[in-house]
Parts: C-alpha cells; sequence; structure tokens
C-alpha cells in the first residue's frame, strides 16, 4: 500500500541480490516505496546501500529478483523508458559540468526528446519550474563548477525534477555537505512530495526526514518500518556498533538519535594493534 494507505505502491523491490566480483552483495532484498513517501536504507559502510540502489535506477542488473516502478520491470525498459520514470542524484564528490547551470537542468529534458530535438517551449516552462521549487534560479548563469557543494546538489536535483520522475533515487545526497546544506537539501526533498527512495548515511537525519527506513546489514534487510521504531537501541548497537540515545525535541515533538561508542569497541586498536 502507498504512504496514504490507498492504491498500490510505486516501486516494488522483489528479492534483489546482487553479485559483484563474483560474490554476492545484496542478498533478497525486498521494499517497497509508495506513493509520495520518502523511504530510506540505511546501514554500515559496505553493508550493500549504493549497490541496491544502483539496481533499482537500472545501473547494474540483478542476479535475482526484480525492480518494477510504476508496475513495469525497470531491466523490461531502454534506459531512455527507465530515465523517464525514475531520475538520480549522487552524493556530491566534487564532479564539475564545464556548462552552465540552466544546461545541466535542460540535460533533464533528454530522455524526453530525439538525439537532435531542440528544446520546446514545454521544456522550457519544465527547467524553469524545477528551478524556481530548487531556489536556483538566481544561479542560472553561473558556471555550474564556480558553485559550493551545497548549490551543485540543488542544481543536480533540479535536473532530476525536470525529467518529470515518478521516483527520485538520492544516493547520501547530503554527504560532504555542512549541516546547513544538509538540512535545507532534505527540507527540499520533504516539500516536494516527490516519491523518493534514498541511502542515508546519518542515522539522525533518517529519523527525521524518513517516513519508513529499511535497515541493510551485510547486504541483508534485517528491519523495516518508522525509522523512530526501528533504529532502537539494540538494532544500532547490535548493527552499527554504537550506543544510541533518543530524546524528544519539547518544541517540535520531533524524536532525534544521539551516538556514542560502546566500550571495547574501538576499531582503530583493532587495525592498528600495538
Amino acid at each position: 500500500m502507498s504512504a496514504n494507505g490507498s492504491g498500490p505502491p510505486r516501486v516494488v523491490v522483489d528479492g534483489v541480490s546482487v553479485e559483484l566480483g563474483g560474490g554476492p552483495v545484496v542478498a533478497g532484498a525486498s521494499l517497497t516505496v509508495g506513493a509520495g513517501e520518502v523511504v530510506g536504507v540505511v546501514g554500515p559502510n559496505g553493508s550493500g546501500k549504493s549497490t541496491l540502489l544502483r539496481a533499482v535506477y537500472r545501473a547494474l542488473r540483478p542476479a535475482a529478483g526484480a525492480v518494477r516502478v510504476d508496475g513495469a520491470d525497470v531491466w523490461g525498459l531502454t534506459a531512455r523508458e527507465s530515465a523517464r520514470r525514475t531520475a538520480v542524484v549522487v552524493q556530491e564528490s566534487g564532479s564539475d559540468f564545464a556548462l552552465k547551470v540552466a544546461d545541466v537542468v535542460a540535460m533533464g529534458r533528454n530522455p524526453h526528446k530525439g538525439p537532435l530535438e531542440r528544446d520546446t517551449a514545454d521544456d522550457r516552462r519544465i527547467c524553469a519550474e524545477a528551478v524556481a521549487r530548487t531556489g536556483v534560479a538566481h544561479l542560472a548563469g553561473r558556471d555550474f563548477d564556480t558553485l559550493s557543494g551545497g548549490e551543485k546538489q540543488r542544481v543536480l536535483l533540479a535536473r532530476a525534477l525536470a525529467q518529470q520522475p515518478k521516483l527520485l533515487v538520492l544516493d547520501e545526497p547530503t554527504n560532504h555537505l555542512d549541516i546547513r546544506y544538509q538540512l535545507e537539501l532534505l527540507d527540499l526533498v520533504r516539500a516536494l512530495g516527490t516519491t523518493t527512495l534514498t541511502v542515508m548515511h546519518d542515522l539522525a537525519l533518517a529519523v527525521a526526514y524518513c517516513d519508513r527506513v529499511h535497515v541493510l546489514h551485510r547486504g541483508r534487510i534485517v528491519a523495516d518500518g518508522p525509522p523512530a521504531q526501528v533504529l532502537t537501541a539494540e538494532l544500532v548497537a547490535e548493527v552499527f556498533g554504537v550506543r544510541a540515545c533518543r530524546w524528544v525535541d519539547p518544541d517540535t515533538g520531533q524524536a532525534h538519535l544521539g551516538f556514542s561508542r560502546l566500550p571495547g569497541t574501538d576499531r582503530t586498536a583493532e587495525r592498528n594493534p600495538a
């Protein structure tokens, strides 16, 4: 069911397994994303989070299982057809385009056009709406490679929205951003109302911004549900090896998590024995 309890889920990941280098990385993962939901995938480094997302947005073919967006198996679609349904924003990693911001956003219209087709008035309207929604209209004439990390992520989000996707996939979109830009970007994602599947590294942000989370551990989903219910002290200790402390903000009523090391879990000492 969708987030509001009506209609089928917009995204179904059904028993997906992915192998890399001859070995399993994701094993039998299943999840759903309802229309308008923000669903997070969380887990320790190396647990298979980004690999699972790459299977969802058709960058890695699963060894088993299927991914369906609005009922269509993504591997039964052409790359162009898939890009009309699913838009992707990966983590900010310093990648640059030798283009103006307006041209970067316009790239989002490519799945809807032939290779030699020029932008139409409709294309320009859609791009204008995307830059307005993401608050980057004032950057349209700037060179993309001169922007800050937070500005780049907003522009890449605008490009994704210009695709008019059914599903927005975000792979650690706040990585390398300072806390202000993290909160601004995630506030924006929540406000969009677009069906979203995101990998999140920060559990506290997952609690604050996701409707549901799936916890991936050693390639398998070990828990799922509302983050405030799923990310218990016991599960966080078992999966992440840290102590979790939960509190509720008295002003907003929002649940928050804080973390500290568990005794006897100094991984630095393990890597560098005396």
